[in-house]
C-alpha cells in the first residue's frame, strides 16, 4: 500500500501492506509429501487427489479482490492467480445432497463453508498474488481465497475439500466465530448468528 492512508470502512482500517495473520507456525513445504485431497460426499463415493504437479498444472484463472478479516481490517487490490474453484468441482462433482464443505489445510486447521460461497465463481485456490508465487507466510503452496467472506474462511496451506451433507463448525468458528462470516454485515462472532439467520 506504500504511503496511502489507511483505508476505513465502518469498523475495518486499512494497514499499511499485507499483514501475516495465522495460527501456529508456517508449516515446511516438502513437495514430495504434498497432495491435494477431495473427500466426503462426492458424487462418484471415491476420493481425488492430486499431486504438487498435477495440482500446478490445473487450469488457471485470476480474480482482483480486497481482502478482510474479522479483526478489523481490510487490504486492497491484491491480485491472485490460481485453480477457480469450478476446476475442482467438474473434476471431483459433490454428491446432489451437500450442503457444505470444510477447507482442510496443515496441522488439521479447518474452515467451514456453505457450499453457495464456496462454488463462487470468484472462489480461487490461489498460488500466487501480483505476479509472484505466495510466500510460506501467506500460505504456499495453495491458499483459498473466497473473496466475500473474511479471510478466515480461506485457509492459508491448503490440503483437502470435504464435502458435506450438513454443516459442521470449523476451527475458529468453534472458538467463537461467526458461522457464515459476511464482512458486509459485520459477521465476526458467534452471538451475532440470531441477528442474521
Amino acid at each position: 500500500m506504500g504511503g496511502a492512508r489507511p483505508w476505513r470502512r465502518g469498523r475495518q482500517v486499512g494497514p499499511r501492506g499485507w499483514q501475516v495473520s495465522h495460527y501456529g507456525p508456517v508449516p515446511r513445504f516438502r513437495v514430495d509429501r504434498w497432495s491435494l485431497q477431495v473427500f466426503g460426499a462426492t458424487a462418484t463415493g471415491g476420493k481425488y487427489s492430486w499431486s504438487f504437479d498435477e495440482g500446478m498444472a490445473l487450469p488457471r484463472a485470476a480474480i482482483t479482490t480486497d481482502l478482510h478479516c474479522a479483526s478489523g481490517t481490510t487490504t486492497l487490490g491484491h491480485e491472485f492467480f490460481g485453480v477457480p474453484v469450478s476446476v475442482l468441482l467438474e473434476l471431483a462433482p459433490p454428491a446432489p445432497d451437500v450442503t457444505h464443505v470444510m477447507a482442510w489445510a496443515e496441522y488439521g486447521y479447518s474452515a467451514n463453508l456453505r457450499l453457495s460461497d464456496f462454488t463462487s465463481d470468484r472462489t480461487l485456490m490461489a498460488t500466487h498474488r501480483n505476479g509472484e508465487p505466495l510466500t510460506a507466510e501467506h500460505g504456499f503452496p495453495l491458499r483459498l481465497v473466497v473473496p466475500h467472506l473474511y479471510g478466515c474462511k480461506g485457509p492459508k496451506w491448503l490440503r483437502g475439500i470435504e464435502y458435506m451433507t450438513r454443516d459442521r463448525r470449523g476451527f475458529w468458528e468453534e472458538r467463537g466465530f461467526h458461522n457464515i462470516a459476511d464482512p458486509w454485515t459485520e459477521q465476526r462472532y458467534s452471538y451475532q448468528e440470531d441477528e442474521h439467520p
